[in-house]
């Protein structure tokens, strides 16, 4: 049998079947698992004063797997590097070509906006070379990342704290937060008040409710005084109509999803992080088992900020809709939405790749999560090309001794689009009013109660994640595909944390937010960072030479460090430690939390004087494997770190291993990676997956108990299989005196020392 003449390149596994699977016998398809080679970790990797040269090695532990694809490579006649269809995706393909060592003429490009079996032949049929603008485009980004990142962040750890980071995106995020935060501090609220009626017609039935609305124009009632004194006007009085306006209202379905607003949206219906979106999205894009129709690639490329979509997507919905709900809820015609000045249009917006397989067809091959945000997609885009929603409106005016009133209501006639989906808000959106009778101008009412109420404007909301995305996206912070990540860095790196579903500055990130503004204002500047990404626009545009680009950054930015290192020279910036309501037990001052070699705990403030400390609950990354609620990071009685379900005893999961902000790739579930130092791989503990790691090849002896599968463990076990401190410390002092008395070890001893009794302890390390 003669063997396959061509080898494509993706970058992971379930992609890589999908493709197979269509490209048939004479394709060989294999994964790169990302990026092969990148700049350095323990180094700068630049060279800052040739070019910005950067130095790209192979990524440590992909040795055998670049082996392997050199192999493959030397043997085959035509290799396709078919990496994702966007800056990075071409980065990827490029130093595939170098670390390969692909000549010219066997190398072809190839991008697919979605993974159908027509969509990948045809692009087969119809390479390309590497696009080197994006390329340069991508290293300018890398680069530029990496010089803010090496350059201020010793900064950060010589006057702050260590572990800390910077970045030219980070910092700004974190200063939209912090910023906000600020707002909401100096904001003064003002009072106003309310004024509703409630009305009973006079020789007719019906009764309603009006609210207060000014005289002869629009007027805010500012205090009591002035609700009273409109009160006092119309006690007793009759209300007479003096409007009726009726009116017919549509509204359009909202367009079908960018990267944008798929993040938004998630966060706002699903209660989904941006980077667990992605996740998500990115399976279905790839691929996935759908039965009785193999492995499908089921929504279009999920990196995008374009509003098109294709003649054929739109056909396809049109037919649909006609055959489910029937001609009136279709458009009537391609309904085409304008993508917004500036962005980028190389792919189509997030959409099903078969409008007919919908979500509860295809729910039983997905996981839970998969389904809900495969379902939103799809609504999404099929209520983009329906019908308007059609509502009637009424708005009466009643007058009452000169003072206006007046009543609204809303109500839907047709529902088009919203038979299928409702764009999720971050406010509470607009009244729709109750039921009012039928009136007409010139009826006569009576008022039968009144009610004031006080109000105080609020100040502005803090973000969340959500609402964050959308402000980046709208001063031009990032790019689609920086969102996620971004998001979820400053997140890791505590200088914001998340409060029921809302974003607010540590002390921390106040503190690193307050320096950058003082000595990096460019760094630290919105329209200077949107100013960036346009000129990085530019670089993939061909307009913008990108070791220029950086030239221009790098002089300022050299200047300003060497200004802030010889200002801050032996200044030391001190985080200020968060009170909490826990009382010390030996003192009675309230209880600061601090951060010590094995993370948070809580600390008397009257140290030395007074040190006592306990330990702090910790909330973990990730997801519960047996009830999906949240992990929280605690202390067994004998000092032992553990992993337990924020639900206790009502859900019982505890385990030693400990838990990640990473998804398992094929069931979509935590991974969890061996307490202990070093770095560890993670792992899955769902023992329904294929990915699943049993127990005893997790890298260390468990005592055995009565632990479910995937990690669970009663109270019990997770107190009894720890031993104490004390008790380890004896032991030790036994074993060395027996050493001394007789070269040869006990049982006991031998017991003592055992490696696998002592690896039980590890995760008191994390």
């Amino acid at each position: 049998m003669a063997r396959p003449s061509n080898l494509v390149i993706v970058e992971s596994p379930s992609k890589a079947k999908t493709i197979g699977k269509y490209l048939g016998p004479d394709y060989v398809v294999k994964a790169s698992m990302g990026h092969l080679r990148d700049l350095p970790r323990s180094t700068m990797g630049v060279d800052l004063e040739h070019g910005f040269t950067p130095h790209y090695i192979p990524v440590k532990g992909k040795e055998e797997l670049i082996r392997e694809l050199k192999t493959a490579a030397a043997s085959a006649d035509t290799v396709y590097l078919a990496t994702d269809p966007d800056r990075e995706g071409e980065a990827i393909s490029w130093h595939l070509k170098e670390l390969l060592g692909l000549p010219d003429s066997k190398t072809h490009r190839v991008t697919f906006n979605e993974i159908t079996k027509n969509v990948v032949c045809q692009s087969i049929r119809n390479p390309r070379n590497i696009d080197y603008d994006l390329v340069d485009a991508q290293q300018a980004r890398r680069i530029l990342d990496r010089i803010v990142g090496y350059e201020l962040s010793p900064l950060l750890w010589k006057k702050i704290r260590r572990g800390l980071s910077a970045g030219r995106v980070q910092s700004v995020a974190t200063r939209m937060v912090v910023d906000r935060e600020n707002e909401i501090r100096a904001f003064q609220p003002r009072e106003y008040w309310s004024l509703d009626v409630k009305l009973a017609r006079i020789g007719k039935s019906g009764a309603f409710v009006t609210r207060y609305y000014g005289d002869d124009k629009k007027r805010e009632l500012e205090n009591e005084e002035q609700t009273r004194a409109v009160m006092a006007d119309i006690a007793g009085k009759p209300f007479t109509v003096t409007s009726v306006k009726r009116a017919e209202k549509k509204r359009s379905a909202a367009p079908p999803f960018t990267t944008s607003t798929l993040q938004q949206e998630a966060s706002r219906k699903l209660n989904m992080t941006p980077k667990r979106t992605m996740m998500l999205a990115q399976q279905l894009y790839e691929g996935v088992d759908v039965a009785g129709e193999g492995t499908l690639g089921l929504i279009t490329y999920m990196r995008t900020d374009s509003l098109r979509l294709s003649d054929e997507a739109m056909t396809a919905a049109a037919e649909f809709i006609r055959g489910r709900y029937g001609d009136s809820y279709y458009y009537g015609k391609f309904h085409v939405y304008k993508t917004k000045a500036g962005a980028q249009d190389a792919h189509e917006a997030i959409r099903p790749t078969h409008v007919e397989l919908d979500p509860e067809r295809v729910k039983s091959s997905l996981t839970l999560d998969q389904y809900r945000l495969y379902k939103l997609i799809w609504s999404r885009f099929l209520a983009s090309q329906m019908a308007n929603a059609v509502y009637d409106t009424v708005a009466i005016d009643s007058v009452c001794a000169g003072h206006v009133f007046r009543a609204t209501n809303q109500s839907i006639r047709f529902p088009g689009f919203i038979a299928v989906y409702e764009e999720g808000r971050d406010d509470d959106g607009e009244p729709v009013g109750s039921a009012l009778p039928d009136l007409e101008v010139g009826d006569q009412a009576e008022a039968t109660a009144m009610d004031p109420q006080q109000h105080f404007t609020q100040p502005p909301a803090r973000f969340t994640e959500a609402s964050l995305v959308k402000a980046m996206e709208e001063k031009g912070v990032g790019r689609p595909s920086t969102y996620a990540a971004t998001i979820s860095t400053i997140e890791d790196r505590e200088y914001v944390e998340k409060k029921d579903k809302h974003l607010m500055p540590t002390p921390l990130g106040e503190v690193v937010t307050g320096l950058m503004v003082e000595r990096f204002q460019d760094i630290i500047d919105v329209e200077f960072t949107a100013n960036m990404e346009s000129r990085l626009d530019q670089v993939e545009e061909g307009k913008q030479n990108w070791v220029n680009l950086l030239s221009d950054f790098y002089k300022d930015f050299e200047t300003e460090l060497k200004d802030a290192e010889t200002a801050l020279e032996g200044v030391r910036l001190k985080v200020p430690e968060e009170e909490t309501d826990e009382v010390c037990e030996l003192c009675g001052r309230k209880m600061v939390i601090k951060t010590g070699r094995f993370g948070k705990f809580l600390a008397c403030p009257g140290f030395p004087e007074c040190k006592f400390t306990k330990p702090l609950v910790e909330r973990m990354p990730g997801r519960c494997p047996k009830c999906g609620s949240g992990l929280l990071k605690r202390r067994s009685k004998r000092g032992f770190a553990y992993y337990a379900c924020e639900q206790g005893a009502q859900c019982g999961f505890m385990t030693w291993d400990v838990p990640t902000a990473e998804d398992c790739p094929v069931c979509g579930q935590t991974l969890f990676k061996r307490s202990g130092k070093g770095r560890m791989k993670p792992f899955c503990v769902n023992p329904n997956c294929s990915n699943f790691l049993p127990e005893d090849k997790r890298g260390y002896y468990k005592k055995k108990t009565d632990a479910a599968p995937g990690g669970e463990a009663t109270p019990e076990a997770v107190e009894t299989a720890a031993p104490q401190p004390e008790e380890a410390k004896a032991a030790k002092k036994k074993t060395t005196a027996k050493k001394a008395a007789a070269p040869k070890k006990t049982t006991a001893a031998k017991k003592t020392a055992s490696p696998k009794r002592a690896a039980t302890r590890k995760s008191k390390e994390t």
